[in-house]
């Protein structure tokens, strides 16, 4: 399954066309462009916030703001490549069960490049724990616990 060379796991690397074979989402869904590092417990993506983005159209008109539901997203999706990235969880789907103690910082923009990191907290046979931020420029502006469910 990764045996192209748009993945590089052992220096933890991940290409747009990778993660999609990992994850069900696409356009206009699918939130992680890159992944730059992962580790045993942690991984860390990129999402590139485009003035193209669908959602711009109508939030907001004038002063476009990406929605903090899909900070949130970009965040569980990162989680997500990380989970089903493991050969023990490889083809299961990872779907979101709880979002806990969710801050919103600041406003994310086009122009801006999310920076993702998740961290695992607890993994089990069907249900996956995380700690997620999204920085922009060194400063976060979301964080949240995200709780997954594993089927399949």
């Amino acid at each position: 399954m990764h045996d192209d060379k748009s993945v590089d796991l052992k220096a933890g690397k991940m290409e747009f066309e990778a993660i999609k074979k990992i994850l069900p989402h696409r356009y206009p869904f699918l939130l992680v462009d890159r992944v730059l590092e992962m580790g045993e417990r942690h991984i860390v993506a990129v999402k590139n916030v485009s003035g193209n983005e669908a959602f711009f159209q109508g939030h907001f008109p004038g002063h476009p703001v990406m929605p903090g539901v899909l900070l949130l997203e970009a965040m569980a999706q990162t989680g997500g490549v990380f989970l089903l990235s493991k050969p023990e969880y490889r083809g299961k789907l990872a779907y979101l069960a709880a979002v806990n103690e969710a801050r919103f910082r600041k406003a994310v923009v086009p122009g801006d490049q999310l920076r993702l990191e998740v961290q695992m907290v607890k993994i089990k046979s069907r249900m996956g724990l995380v700690k997620a931020s999204a920085s922009v420029e060194g400063e976060e502006v979301c964080s949240a616990e995200i709780m997954f469910g594993l089927v399949g």
